[in-house]
Protein backbone atom coordinates (compact mmCIF):
# COMPACT_ATOMS: atom_id res chain seq x y z
CA UNK A 1 0.00 0.00 0.00
CA UNK A 2 0.72 3.78 -0.13
CA UNK A 3 2.21 3.41 -3.69
CA UNK A 4 -0.82 4.60 -5.44
CA UNK A 5 -1.72 7.09 -2.68
CA UNK A 6 2.60 8.66 -3.56
CA UNK A 7 2.02 8.37 -7.07
CA UNK A 8 -1.81 10.21 -6.83
CA UNK A 9 -0.39 12.85 -4.60
CA UNK A 10 2.62 13.76 -6.74
CA UNK A 11 0.90 14.20 -9.96
CA UNK A 12 -1.65 16.43 -8.35
CA UNK A 13 1.27 18.38 -6.37
CA UNK A 14 2.93 18.84 -9.91
CA UNK A 15 -0.51 19.57 -11.88
CA UNK A 16 -0.90 22.48 -9.20
CA UNK A 17 2.90 23.24 -9.31
CA UNK A 18 2.15 24.05 -13.06
CA UNK A 19 0.66 27.45 -12.35
CA UNK A 20 4.78 28.98 -11.89
CA UNK A 21 4.83 28.04 -16.23
CA UNK A 22 1.91 30.40 -16.60
CA UNK A 23 4.02 33.66 -17.22
CA UNK A 24 6.21 31.63 -19.87
CA UNK A 25 3.28 30.51 -21.65
CA UNK A 26 2.24 34.72 -21.50
CA UNK A 27 5.84 35.90 -21.91
CA UNK A 28 5.23 38.10 -19.07
CA UNK A 29 7.69 38.72 -16.16
CA UNK A 30 6.49 36.07 -13.49
CA UNK A 31 5.50 38.24 -10.22
CA UNK A 32 3.22 40.67 -12.86
CA UNK A 33 1.08 37.65 -12.79
CA UNK A 34 0.23 37.76 -9.41
CA UNK A 35 0.86 41.34 -7.82
CA UNK A 36 -0.23 43.44 -10.75
CA UNK A 37 -1.71 41.32 -13.71
CA UNK A 38 -3.19 42.60 -16.58
CA UNK A 39 -6.27 41.20 -18.05
CA UNK A 40 -4.73 38.94 -19.89
CA UNK A 41 -2.77 37.51 -16.79
CA UNK A 42 -6.07 37.30 -14.79
CA UNK A 43 -7.78 35.49 -17.70
CA UNK A 44 -5.06 33.17 -18.37
CA UNK A 45 -4.72 32.05 -14.47
CA UNK A 46 -8.38 31.87 -13.93
CA UNK A 47 -8.36 29.42 -17.18
CA UNK A 48 -5.24 27.84 -16.02
CA UNK A 49 -7.49 27.31 -12.69
CA UNK A 50 -10.38 26.23 -14.07
CA UNK A 51 -7.63 23.59 -16.80
CA UNK A 52 -6.55 22.30 -13.30
CA UNK A 53 -10.03 21.63 -11.62
CA UNK A 54 -11.01 19.73 -14.51
CA UNK A 55 -7.78 17.40 -14.81
CA UNK A 56 -8.79 16.75 -11.01
CA UNK A 57 -12.40 15.95 -12.25
CA UNK A 58 -11.42 13.94 -15.03
CA UNK A 59 -8.47 11.81 -13.65
CA UNK A 60 -9.94 11.15 -9.84
CA UNK A 61 -13.46 12.26 -9.54
CA UNK A 62 -15.00 8.55 -10.00
CA UNK A 63 -11.33 7.28 -8.68
CA UNK A 64 -11.68 4.65 -5.62
CA UNK A 65 -10.49 4.94 -2.30
CA UNK A 66 -10.53 8.67 -1.73
CA UNK A 67 -8.02 9.17 -4.36
CA UNK A 68 -10.05 12.42 -5.39
CA UNK A 69 -9.52 14.08 -1.44
CA UNK A 70 -5.81 13.56 -1.91
CA UNK A 71 -5.51 14.68 -5.28
CA UNK A 72 -7.27 18.25 -4.08
CA UNK A 73 -5.05 18.73 -0.86
CA UNK A 74 -1.86 18.07 -2.92
CA UNK A 75 -2.80 20.26 -5.88
CA UNK A 76 -3.66 22.58 -3.49
CA UNK A 77 -0.18 22.73 -1.96
CA UNK A 78 1.46 22.26 -5.36
CA UNK A 79 -0.52 25.37 -6.31
CA UNK A 80 0.69 27.43 -3.36
CA UNK A 81 4.22 26.07 -3.96
CA UNK A 82 4.00 27.31 -7.44
CA UNK A 83 2.37 31.07 -6.46
CA UNK A 84 5.44 31.02 -3.98
CA UNK A 85 8.10 30.49 -6.58
CA UNK A 86 6.13 33.21 -8.62
CA UNK A 87 7.14 35.55 -6.28
CA UNK A 88 10.50 34.16 -5.22
CA UNK A 89 11.55 35.11 -8.99
CA UNK A 90 9.82 38.09 -9.11
CA UNK A 91 11.73 41.86 -7.87
CA UNK A 92 8.21 42.68 -5.88
CA UNK A 93 8.92 43.17 -2.18
CA UNK A 94 6.65 40.02 -1.61
CA UNK A 95 9.61 38.01 -2.54
CA UNK A 96 10.00 36.46 0.97
CA UNK A 97 6.75 35.85 1.23
CA UNK A 98 6.98 33.71 -1.63
CA UNK A 99 10.07 31.63 -0.09
CA UNK A 100 7.54 31.28 2.88
CA UNK A 101 4.56 29.52 0.56
CA UNK A 102 7.28 27.25 -0.95
CA UNK A 103 8.65 26.15 2.55
CA UNK A 104 4.85 25.64 4.18
CA UNK A 105 3.84 23.93 1.04
CA UNK A 106 7.04 21.43 0.39
CA UNK A 107 6.69 20.67 4.63
CA UNK A 108 2.93 19.43 4.57
CA UNK A 109 3.44 17.99 0.85
CA UNK A 110 6.39 16.56 1.66
CA UNK A 111 5.05 14.97 5.61
CA UNK A 112 2.07 13.09 3.54
CA UNK A 113 4.67 11.83 0.61
CA UNK A 114 7.30 10.38 3.56
CA UNK A 115 4.23 8.73 5.45
CA UNK A 116 3.09 6.99 2.08
CA UNK A 117 6.28 5.56 1.20
CA UNK A 118 7.48 4.77 4.70
CA UNK A 119 4.85 3.87 6.60
CA UNK A 120 2.01 3.31 4.34
CA UNK A 121 -0.42 1.15 7.15
CA UNK A 122 -0.55 5.07 9.07
CA UNK A 123 -1.74 6.97 6.36
CA UNK A 124 -4.74 9.27 5.98
CA UNK A 125 -5.58 12.30 4.88
CA UNK A 126 -4.42 13.96 8.13
CA UNK A 127 -0.80 12.45 6.96
CA UNK A 128 -0.91 16.40 5.14
CA UNK A 129 -1.19 17.57 8.74
CA UNK A 130 -3.30 20.80 7.56
CA UNK A 131 -5.32 20.43 10.07
CA UNK A 132 -2.99 19.54 12.89
CA UNK A 133 -4.90 22.01 15.25
CA UNK A 134 -6.57 24.86 15.87
CA UNK A 135 -3.66 26.67 17.38
CA UNK A 136 -1.44 26.20 14.35
CA UNK A 137 -3.87 27.57 12.23
CA UNK A 138 -4.09 30.77 14.76
CA UNK A 139 -0.42 30.86 14.61
CA UNK A 140 -0.35 30.78 10.47
CA UNK A 141 -3.17 33.38 9.87
CA UNK A 142 -1.39 35.46 12.88
CA UNK A 143 2.35 35.22 11.05
CA UNK A 144 0.92 36.11 7.51
CA UNK A 145 -1.31 39.22 9.20
CA UNK A 146 2.17 40.24 10.87
CA UNK A 147 4.22 40.22 7.92
CA UNK A 148 1.44 41.89 6.11
CA UNK A 149 0.96 45.09 8.47
CA UNK A 150 4.45 45.33 8.89
CA UNK A 151 4.87 45.00 4.98
CA UNK A 152 2.84 48.58 4.83
CA UNK A 153 4.51 49.78 7.79
CA UNK A 154 7.77 49.63 7.91
CA UNK A 155 8.51 48.49 4.24
CA UNK A 156 12.20 48.13 4.38
CA UNK A 157 12.35 46.02 7.14
CA UNK A 158 10.98 43.19 5.05
CA UNK A 159 13.84 43.41 2.63
CA UNK A 160 16.48 42.53 5.24
CA UNK A 161 17.78 39.86 2.31
CA UNK A 162 20.76 38.36 4.78
CA UNK A 163 17.85 37.58 8.07
CA UNK A 164 15.11 36.10 5.19
CA UNK A 165 18.24 34.10 3.75
CA UNK A 166 19.25 32.49 7.54
CA UNK A 167 15.50 31.80 8.17
CA UNK A 168 15.51 29.87 4.86
CA UNK A 169 18.73 27.60 5.72
CA UNK A 170 17.13 27.06 9.09
CA UNK A 171 14.02 25.82 7.35
CA UNK A 172 15.78 23.55 5.06
CA UNK A 173 18.11 22.01 7.94
CA UNK A 174 14.62 21.90 10.13
CA UNK A 175 12.65 20.27 7.15
CA UNK A 176 15.50 17.96 6.37
CA UNK A 177 16.20 16.61 9.80
CA UNK A 178 12.81 15.82 10.07
CA UNK A 179 12.30 13.89 7.04
CA UNK A 180 15.60 12.40 7.67
CA UNK A 181 14.22 10.86 10.95
CA UNK A 182 11.30 9.80 9.59
CA UNK A 183 13.02 7.78 6.82
CA UNK A 184 15.24 6.13 9.86
CA UNK A 185 12.71 5.31 11.88
CA UNK A 186 10.61 3.51 9.00
CA UNK A 187 7.48 2.36 10.46
CA UNK A 188 7.95 3.43 13.37
CA UNK A 189 7.11 6.53 12.71
CA UNK A 190 3.30 7.83 13.70
CA UNK A 191 1.85 11.42 13.73
CA UNK A 192 0.23 10.46 16.42
CA UNK A 193 1.89 9.44 19.82
CA UNK A 194 0.92 5.46 20.32
CA UNK A 195 -0.82 4.19 23.91
CA UNK A 196 -0.57 0.55 22.42
CA UNK A 197 2.78 -0.84 21.26
CA UNK A 198 2.54 -2.94 18.10
CA UNK A 199 4.45 -6.12 17.20
CA UNK A 200 6.91 -4.30 14.82
CA UNK A 201 7.55 -1.64 17.34
CA UNK A 202 11.20 -1.14 17.50
CA UNK A 203 13.34 1.31 19.87
CA UNK A 204 15.46 3.45 16.77
CA UNK A 205 18.92 4.90 18.00
CA UNK A 206 20.49 4.90 14.87
CA UNK A 207 21.28 7.54 12.08
CA UNK A 208 19.97 11.12 13.26
CA UNK A 209 18.30 9.20 16.76
CA UNK A 210 22.48 8.71 17.47
CA UNK A 211 22.47 12.71 17.78
CA UNK A 212 19.21 13.71 18.88
CA UNK A 213 16.13 11.31 21.22
CA UNK A 214 13.79 13.42 19.20
CA UNK A 215 14.80 14.72 15.59
CA UNK A 216 11.72 15.08 13.95
CA UNK A 217 10.68 17.34 17.10
CA UNK A 218 14.09 19.25 16.85
CA UNK A 219 13.62 19.59 13.13
CA UNK A 220 10.25 20.77 13.24
CA UNK A 221 10.88 23.47 15.83
CA UNK A 222 14.06 24.86 14.19
CA UNK A 223 11.68 24.86 11.12
CA UNK A 224 8.80 26.38 12.79
CA UNK A 225 11.04 29.35 13.89
CA UNK A 226 13.06 29.62 10.73
CA UNK A 227 9.85 30.37 8.53
CA UNK A 228 9.56 33.89 11.09
CA UNK A 229 12.84 34.27 10.57
CA UNK A 230 13.03 34.39 6.95
CA UNK A 231 9.43 36.34 7.12
CA UNK A 232 11.49 38.99 9.66
CA UNK A 233 8.72 38.40 12.12
CA UNK A 234 9.47 39.42 15.24
CA UNK A 235 6.57 39.36 17.45
CA UNK A 236 6.15 35.53 15.87
CA UNK A 237 9.92 35.00 16.23
CA UNK A 238 9.24 35.38 19.90
CA UNK A 239 5.48 33.96 20.16
CA UNK A 240 6.49 30.78 17.29
CA UNK A 241 10.18 29.71 20.37
CA UNK A 242 7.95 30.11 23.26
CA UNK A 243 4.68 28.08 21.71
CA UNK A 244 6.77 25.55 20.04
CA UNK A 245 9.23 24.88 23.30
CA UNK A 246 5.76 24.16 25.62
CA UNK A 247 4.33 22.18 23.07
CA UNK A 248 7.15 19.71 22.46
CA UNK A 249 8.56 20.26 26.61
CA UNK A 250 4.71 18.45 26.87
CA UNK A 251 4.81 15.84 24.13
CA UNK A 252 8.17 14.75 24.76
CA UNK A 253 7.17 14.18 28.36
CA UNK A 254 3.69 12.45 27.21
CA UNK A 255 5.82 10.36 24.53
CA UNK A 256 8.82 9.13 27.12
CA UNK A 257 6.40 7.87 29.73
CA UNK A 258 5.04 5.44 26.91
CA UNK A 259 8.42 4.69 25.17
CA UNK A 260 9.94 3.38 28.90
CA UNK A 261 6.50 1.54 29.77
CA UNK A 262 7.53 -0.25 26.19
CA UNK A 263 10.97 -0.69 26.19
CA UNK A 264 11.64 -0.76 29.70
CA UNK A 265 15.46 -0.17 30.79
CA UNK A 266 16.78 -0.28 26.84
CA UNK A 267 14.81 3.02 26.92
CA UNK A 268 16.52 4.32 29.83
CA UNK A 269 19.97 3.88 29.09
CA UNK A 270 19.60 5.26 25.15
CA UNK A 271 18.05 8.01 27.73
CA UNK A 272 21.24 8.78 29.33
CA UNK A 273 23.53 8.50 26.60
CA UNK A 274 21.60 10.83 23.92
CA UNK A 275 20.30 14.66 24.37
CA UNK A 276 16.71 15.48 23.21
CA UNK A 277 18.06 17.90 20.85
CA UNK A 278 15.56 20.69 22.12
CA UNK A 279 16.77 23.33 24.57
CA UNK A 280 16.21 23.32 28.02
CA UNK A 281 14.34 20.00 27.68
CA UNK A 282 15.31 17.08 29.20
CA UNK A 283 12.42 14.99 28.87
CA UNK A 284 10.56 13.02 31.20
CA UNK A 285 12.48 12.94 35.11
CA UNK A 286 12.20 8.85 36.16
CA UNK A 287 12.15 8.43 39.88
CA UNK A 288 14.48 5.68 40.85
Amino acid sequence: GGGAEARTSLTAFVLGGSVAAVPLLLSAPPPALLSGPGIQGRVALALHVAGINAALLLGWGRAPGGMYQIAIRACFLGFAFGCGLLLSFGQSSWRHFGWYMCSLSVFHYSEYLVTAINNPRSLSLDSFLLNHSFEYNVAALSSWVEFTVEKFIFPEMKQITWLSSAGLLMVVFGDCLRKAAMLTAGSNFNHIVQNEKSETHTLVTRGVYGWFRHPSYVGWFYWSIGTQIMLCNPICVVGYTLASWRFFRERIEEEEMTLIHFFGEEYLAYKRRVPTGLPFIRGVKVEL
